[in-house]
């Protein structure tokens, strides 16, 4: 019987203002039987669970420590979340506050920071592909003479590919240079002043879904990525699981997996893991303290009949880990990409894409009169397109063939400020 509100046991969530993952968590909390208190910059926002919460400037840990600690005091918290990149830190601060099972902040920061994350693994003997700092507010050209082609450029701090451009040779890495420090420049991101230069490392791309619990690492998804990630820019597009790599390969991504979080300092709660696989090792590209972005923890559900932020609760509770098995069934998801740069007119094709078989939805996000910032710049999906078949081979199909019915009427916008970063400049 579901407990009295009275008994519930709360958990803080730390999420930034309209995160895809808030009504996720919200229906795994009412099925948990379990409150959240959802923290964030929403004073003014429409939405109640935001206006209603508790209001923190993330980028202020001092002043949101002090906000979290008092509404504590008024009522204490099981566990505490962070839903995405921005969180993690305050949310790793706050639980090691208050006592709560948490990693270590040096290891958040370790695994949101590139160059540290790489210098970290080089250290404790884990492959990683030969790498530099460059630093932009130096001559280029001359940096360039350390670094082999073709190179890969990364911020150190933004996510899912944001600036992250290939570059084959010297000119084109001092020009990628340029366009990275524009986009750091317009954000005024936090780290702006260096990026990583790492060779390009060929193979496939898989992602994991995982959750630590005292160091031990538990896979809950494999994901293939069956399009090429080769550059020149890096923008998410297919997830597919099971993934249909084989038993040994699969064993070796979750041991260097469980190797880069113990070499970060991970201990707690859920991870999502990037590598690059070939026949010479498998490489980490990235290890985050989260869940997977944006809506793509829909796609997830367990033999246990519980969705991915069900698991994350949960563990957040101090409640056992029942160990989870990916379903025979397949399961993708397109993170549908910006065909190009403009003003969206008005998006055709909708209806036939949501009746092609095997397919469970198709979400449109973007409106008519957004305006389409493609990769390295962009930094939002047009939508999401989620697919359930017998098997994986089935539900990549139905993917592709439902992205085929889609057509995305762009009008061209001209920017007449010179000044401003436009993603149609050449480099």
């Amino acid at each position: 019987m579901p407990r009295q509100a009275v008994d519930r046991e709360r958990v803080l969530v730390i999420a930034p203002h309209s995160s895809y993952r808030t009504p996720a968590f919200l229906n795994a909390a009412d099925k948990l039987g379990v409150d959240v208190l959802f923290a964030s910059e929403g004073k003014h926002s429409v939405v109640s669970v935001y206006a209603d919460g508790l209001h923190i400037d993330l980028h202020d840990s001092n002043g949101a420590m002090e906000a979290i600690l008092e509404e504590a005091k008024r009522r204490p918290f099981v566990g505490v979340i962070g839903t995405d990149d921005p969180t993690t830190e305050i949310a790793a601060l706050a639980a090691q506050e208050l006592r709560l099972p948490h990693n270590p902040l040096s290891a958040v920061k370790v695994a949101r920071r590139k160059d540290l994350a790489r210098a970290l693994l080089l250290e404790k003997g884990i492959p990683v592909p030969n790498h530099h700092r460059i630093n932009l507010r130096r001559p280029l050209a001359p940096q360039a003479d350390n670094v082999r082609f073709p190179c890969v450029l990364k911020p150190i701090a933004l996510s899912a590919s944001r600036g992250v451009i290939r570059a084959d040779d010297r000119t084109q890495f001092v020009q990628s240079c340029i366009r990275i420090d524009r986009l750091l420049q317009s954000e005024e991101a936090k780290e702006r002043d260096t990026i990583l230069a790492e060779d390009f490392i060929p193979g496939i791309e898989v992602a994991v879904e995982g959750m630590l619990t005292g160091g031990q690492l538990n896979i809950l998804a494999f994901f293939d990525k069956p399009d090429p990630l080769d550059g020149p820019y890096f923008e998410e597009t297919y997830y597919v699981t099971p993934s249909r790599l084989n038993r040994n390969t699969l064993q070796r991504i979750q041991q260097r997996i469980a190797e880069g979080c113990a070499a970060y300092g991970l201990r707690e709660g859920p991870i999502h893991a990037e590598c690059r696989v070939n026949d010479q090792d498998v490489w980490i590209l990235e290890v985050a303290a989260r869940t997977i972005g944006g809506l793509c923890g829909q796609l997830l559900s367990f033999g246990t009949g519980q969705s991915l932020e069900e698991l994350v609760l949960a563990h957040a509770m101090g409640l056992p880990f029942v160990s989870t098995q990916e379903k025979a069934e397949g399961a993708g998801v397109l993170m549908i990409p910006t065909p190009s740069a403009g003003m969206l007119r008005r998006v055709e094709g909708v209806l036939a894409a949501e009746h092609v078989p095997f397919i469970e939805e198709v979400s449109i996000l973007v409106r008519p009169g957004h305006r389409l910032v493609p990769w390295p710049e962009g930094s939002s999906y047009l939508g999401f397109i989620f697919a359930r078949a017998p098997t994986p081979e089935q539900a990549e199909a139905a993917l592709r063939q439902a992205h085929a019915c889609l057509n995305f009427v762009v009008a061209p916008v001209w920017d007449l400020n010179p000044k401003t970063v436009t993603t149609t400049e050449a480099v």
